[in-house]
C-alpha cells in the first residue's frame, strides 16, 4: 500500500501543513504547482526534501484558483484545462528534474479532483492533459470515477485511492467539506479507518453503512489539523497490522 500526503501547499510568506514531518511518514508526494497553491520556491523545497528522503513526486494539479484553495469549480473549456493540466505539469517536473528525480504521476487537487471525478468531459480534459506530457504518468483519483473510465478508454495507467481523514457517503464518494464531520481529525479514528481500507477494502461510511473502497494508495491530507500526527498514526498501525508500505510509481 502507498501512503500519500497534498504536500507543498505554502505560498509566499504564508505557511500551511508540516511537510518536513509529513515526509518522513509518506511514501509519495503530491506537490501543488502553483495554481491553487505553492510557487517555485515551496515547490523546489518540498521537492529537494522529498528526495533526500526517497519519496516519489507527483504533481498536485489544480484550478487556477489561489484565493479560493481550488476548492472552488471553475467552468473551463476543456482545451483551457487541458492546457493548464500541461503547463502545471511542465513546471513541476522542471524544477524536479533539477533536483535529479522526476514527477512520476499525477493527482488533481480540490474541485478539480472532485468534479473530474463527476464529470466525464472534465475527466477528458484531465487525463488528456496528462498524457499529452507523458503517457506514462499513472493518475491517483478514487475508484469508479469518471477518470478511471477515461483512463481505462485511453489505455493510461489509473491508480485508486481512498481517504483515510475524509468521511464517504453510502454512495462511495467524499463528503463535502462544507458538510459537518467531512473532515476527520481524531489520530485513532483516522488509522482505524486506514487499517480497514487497507486490509479489508471497506470503511464506515456517514449513516454506519459501510462501503467499498479498494486502493493502491492512501491519502492523509497535508492541511488537515493535526496532519503530521495523523499520518504518523497511519503507518503505525498500517505496519502493525502486517501492510507493506511501499510507492506504487
Amino acid at each position: 500500500m502507498d501512503l500519500n500526503a497534498d504536500l507543498g501547499e505554502s505560498f509566499g510568506a504564508y505557511t500551511l501543513g508540516d511537510d518536513e514531518a509529513l515526509l518522513d511518514l509518506v511514501t509519495s508526494a503530491s506537490v501543488a504547482c502553483g495554481f491553487h497553491a505553492g510557487d517555485p520556491m515551496v515547490m523546489t523545497r518540498t521537492v529537494a526534501a522529498a528526495v533526500e528522503r526517497g519519496v516519489v513526486i507527483g504533481a498536485h494539479v489544480g484550478y487556477p484558483d489561489l484565493r479560493g484553495f481550488g476548492r472552488r469549480a471553475l467552468a473551463l473549456e476543456p482545451a483551457q484545462l487541458r492546457a493548464d493540466v500541461v503547463y502545471q505539469i511542465g513546471a513541476l517536473d522542471g524544477i524536479a528534474r533539477s533536483l535529479g528525480t522526476r514527477v512520476r504521476y499525477v493527482k488533481a487537487h480540490g474541485a478539480l479532483y472532485n468534479t473530474a471525478a463527476a464529470e466525464p468531459a472534465v475527466a477528458a480534459a484531465l487525463v488528456d492533459g496528462v498524457r499529452a506530457f507523458d503517457p506514462a504518468l499513472a493518475i491517483l483519483c478514487l475508484p469508479g470515477s469518471a477518470v478511471a473510465a477515461r483512463c481505462a478508454e485511453t489505455g493510461s495507467r489509473f491508480v485508486a485511492e481512498c481517504f483515510a481523514d475524509r468521511a464517504y457517503t453510502p454512495g462511495g464518494v467524499l463528503v463535502p467539506r462544507t458538510a459537518p464531520g467531512a473532515v476527520i481529525d481524531d489520530p485513532q479514528a483516522v488509522a482505524a479507518r486506514a487499517v480497514s481500507m487497507a486490509t479489508t477494502g471497506v470503511v464506515e461510511a456517514i449513516g454506519g453503512a459501510t462501503v467499498e473502497v479498494r486502493a493502491d494508495s492512501i491519502c492523509v491530507h497535508g492541511d488537515t489539523p493535526g496532519a503530521s500526527a495523523l499520518a504518523r498514526a497511519v503507518r503505525a498501525a498500517l505496519v502493525q497490522a502486517g501492510v507493506t508500505l511501499e510507492p506504487f510509481a
